[in-house]
């Protein structure tokens, strides 16, 4: 038999969180100002699902601080589904899995701040959790307490098992509950898109998906054998929504779902995906086996000139430029009244770059922003290769190889 030794923050710990009881209904909206910048962190579900445990989650931070992650911006460990046991005690208390959490949430919660890092749990608006465990309905604010208790930093709410359930209304409760329990955590609406949270979310939570699950892959629908739904590629989540950038911004972010970065994809496939998250703004919440991490995958997720463009405090959201013959062009404003701007090869064969700055206009009718290269020259930072590749006085050639990217900072000259 394992030995388990829990030799970290051995404390005793209860709740009181005996029953639901009788809240006095209050109006609260969310913490503000938790997520001026899109969340940075680790989610154990694209890997892990829920095979999770805390000796997987201590080795994680432990990595997270000793790679640079965690120096890079990297801040949260989030467990995604399965952390708790399939029944709530007798008092209608969630319980975590004492063959997983021998140790405890508590501890582990204090082992991770001793980290200087942040922690986050998972549940779901529904029943129960996309997984079969104990759902939120019915014990919002019974569990909002229990969060608390914990000292967690992040929650994340599914919409599995929610049928006939109105969604601005169970993110509102569980907002409601959340505040009501009077620790600050940021609150992150994963509800798929389905019910437009971008047009109510804002007052809710800090950040809400804009689509179903991701898949490792560049361009494809994966169909799940058991159930009618389907994950996608990163291009596909990023084409799926129109005209919601709009909604996006500082701690309400557009939430384009966790990366694959380290999973599967080609090198060039992993750069792209992690610059198309940067430009868009979205958290970037990494989801490989730091265990198992290469030295690629951590350069392409601890690149900081292309995490400094995701954490611009302008909170922009960038946006497709143009597009033709498989190259797509897509342009970020920064704070600094400066720009970003992606070529990104979605086809098959190697594609030739040749961008005539004085010849373009960028405008940015959301935001009313515009730079006319005719009449304002920039110096050209390439962000990958982190050097100075000219200015905009002169065209832009280069070959670009298949699903790769290449990224420009435009300094104002």
């Amino acid at each position: 038999m394992k030995k388990i030794i829990c030799s970290f923050f051995m404390v005793a710990f209860s709740l009181s969180t005996s029953s639901q009881g009788n809240v006095i209904a209050q109006k609260s909206t969310k913490y503000n100002d938790l997520a001026l910048t899109p969340p940075m962190g680790w989610n154990s579900w694209n890997t892990f699902e829920t095979n999770i445990d805390e000796n997987l989650v201590k080795e994680t931070a432990d990595i997270m601080v000793a790679s640079g992650m965690a120096a890079a911006g990297y801040t949260y460990i989030v467990l995604d589904d399965g952390w708790m046991a399939k029944e709530r005690d007798a008092k209608g208390n969630l319980v975590p899995d004492p063959i997983k959490f021998p140790c405890g949430m508590k501890s582990l919660v204090e082992y991770i701040h001793a980290k200087g890092l942040k922690f986050g749990l998972y549940n779901c608006a529904g029943t129960h959790t996309c997984a079969g465990y104990p759902g939120t309905r019915g014990y919002e604010y019974q569990d909002a307490r229990f969060y608390a208790e914990l000292n967690i930093d992040f929650f994340k709410y599914d919409w599995c098992n929610t049928e006939g359930i109105n969604a601005k209304e169970a993110y509102t409760t569980m907002s409601n509950a959340l505040k009501t329990a009077g620790k600050p955590i940021v609150f992150s609406l994963c509800e798929w898109g389905d019910n437009q949270p971008w047009d109510w979310g804002k007052p809710v939570g800090n950040l809400w998906r804009i689509s179903g699950d991701i898949y490792p892959c560049f361009d494809c629908e994966f169909k799940h054998e058991q159930g009618n739904w389907s994950s996608w590629g990163f291009m596909k989540i990023i084409e799926m929504r129109k005209n919601i950038r709009k909604f996006s911004g500082p701690d309400h972010w557009n939430d384009f779902d966790m990366l694959e970065v380290g999973n599967g994809m080609t090198n060039n496939e992993d750069k792209a995906h992690f610059t198309m998250w940067s430009m868009m703004s979205s958290p970037l919440i990494a989801g490989n086996d730091f265990r198992k991490m290469s030295k690629e995958t951590l350069a392409i997720l601890s690149n900081k000139e292309l995490i400094a463009v995701n954490q611009d405090k302008l909170g922009i959201q960038g946006f497709k430029y143009s597009a033709k013959d498989g190259l797509g062009i897509w342009v970020k404003p920064l704070s600094d009244g400066n720009w970003v701007i992606t070529f990104l090869n979605r086809s098959d064969i190697t594609k030739k770059i040749y961008f005539d700055w004085i010849k373009e206009v960028i405008r940015d009718v959301d935001f009313n922003l515009e730079t006319n290269f005719s009449t304002t020259n920039y110096k050209i930072i390439d962000l990958w290769q982190n050097k100075e590749v000219g200015n905009t006085k002169k065209i832009f050639i280069s070959d670009l190889s298949s699903h790769d990217v290449i990224t420009l900072k435009l300094n104002k000259i």
